[in-house]
């Protein structure tokens, strides 16, 4: 393999992306690999920002029917602009809530215990909020999540075995709900089989698609997916908070929503102020409170370059950089303990690579203090993400020799080997 930096550099000659770099404010002293965890600030979404708060400024309550992107549609013409990266139609489609808080709408609506079907499986993989939410939801139908929660294991403590998930789909199991990609090893699930075997048995199925969305193409419709949730801030650039999305497929739309609220309503009737809830006939009604308009509006911005750069050049790109990252780490890392988790597989890999290492946190702290940004995992991982639309091949050739620098010259050995606060 070439290792140059030249090579590099003709990678990013020939990216068919690089001008949208230019979109982001990126800093000229560091080199940020964590867009997995917080996506950097686009100048679109800075001007959106600033156009919904002007619309507040000059049109005050009538910014709600009013002005470019008037509030009381924003949720639902956000909505549409998840379409092509989920691979759903409009009318299943809603931006709304939080991760947390949309899963536990999904739950409330979906999980309908019955006879023998009681349980809901997950897996033993995923972000802990989720397992939160489901465990709280199990509790608030009268049953015991020690005994009603099944978690898929994992043989080697990184990877789920699809075979293992489609065995754990037994007769007593209501609900699934599983990630689209892991948040640690970045494998992606096959949704599209896990989906097929579980309506083979009768069982609806969910997805938790934040570290996919906007970094692998879906197609959730096609794939029959009863639901799917998500975050904007990862991926998407959506900013700190920024508001998640939901999807329902449209065979399930029309139904009263678990957790009913003011927003849940068919637009036409809301303001009818009945005490009778008419639902929306879209995803529209898994809605519960008042839009969040102002975390909502990053995303009028950044989803744009998601619609112009397209979602297939961004996952062409985003394999060839986790490719080369892959490449450079075996060429020059070889020596220093380094494991790469994630799958090699295009097709199971979604878009960081993660590395583990008894050192992990004080590497991660030695990276950190030259001015490379990477997100550390406990108890022992490292999380490198560099993203389409805003990272370079360069930057991710200075990244691995500035970590085998790291390595050979011991740094790391002045760090505690711990997590900060915020890993």
């Amino acid at each position: 393999m070439n290792t140059s930096r030249e090579f590099a550099r003709i990678l990013d000659q020939n990216d068919s992306l690089k001008d949208f770099r230019e979109e982001f404010y990126i800093s000229n002293e560091k080199i940020y690999l964590d867009g997995n965890s917080l996506g950097l600030l686009s100048k679109r979404s800075e001007k959106a920002v600033l156009d919904i708060l002007n619309s507040w400024k000059t049109l005050a309550i009538d910014g709600w029917t009013e002005g470019e992107y008037p509030w009381f549609y924003l949720s639902e013409e956000i909505g549409k602009q998840f379409a092509s990266l989920v691979g759903g139609e409009s009318k299943e489609l809603i931006a709304t809530g939080s991760t947390t808080t949309n899963l536990h709408q999904l739950l409330a609506s979906f999980y309908q215990p019955e006879g023998k079907k009681t349980k809901i499986l997950a897996d033993e993989l995923n972000f802990p909020s989720d397992i939160y939410a489901i465990k709280s939801q199990i509790q608030l139908k009268g049953y015991d999540p020690n005994e009603h929660l099944v978690q898929v294991k994992s043989k080697e403590g990184h990877l789920l075995e699809i075979t293992d998930i489609i065995d754990a789909m037994t007769d007593d199991i209501a609900l699934i709900v599983l990630p689209g990609v892991l948040y640690r090893s970045g494998q992606i699930l096959d949704m599209q089989a896990i989906t097929h075997a579980a309506h083979e048995r009768g069982i609806l199925i969910g997805f938790d698609l934040c570290h996919s969305i906007g970094s692998i193409p879906h197609e959730l419709s096609k794939w029959g997916v009863d639901f799917a949730f998500w975050c904007t801030y990862k991926h998407l650039n959506g900013g700190p908070g920024s508001v998640g999305g939901i999807y329902v497929n449209e065979r399930h739309l029309g139904m009263e929503p678990g957790l009913s609220g003011w927003f849940s309503s068919a637009k036409e009737k809301q303001f009818d102020l009945e005490h009778e809830l008419t639902p929306a006939s879209t995803a529209g009604a898994f809605q519960i409170g008042t839009p969040h308009v102002l975390s909502i509006a990053p995303l009028i911005g950044s989803l744009t370059i998601f619609q112009e750069a397209g979602m297939e050049s961004i996952r062409k790109k985003s394999l060839q950089l986790t490719d080369y990252l892959i490449n450079l780490i075996e060429a020059e890392l070889k020596d220093y303990s380094f494991e790469i988790t994630s799958p090699r597989e295009h097709d199971a890999r979604g878009g960081h690579i993660y590395l583990t290492h008894p050192q992990a946190a004080s590497i991660c702290k030695a990276l950190k203090a030259d001015r490379i940004v990477p997100d550390f995992r406990s108890p022992n991982g490292i999380r490198l993400a560099p993203v389409a639309l805003y990272n370079t091949f360069e930057e991710v050739w200075q990244t691995v020799l500035t970590l085998k620098k790291i390595m050979k010259e011991a740094r790391y050995r002045k760090y505690e080997n711990r997590r900060g606060v915020i890993a």
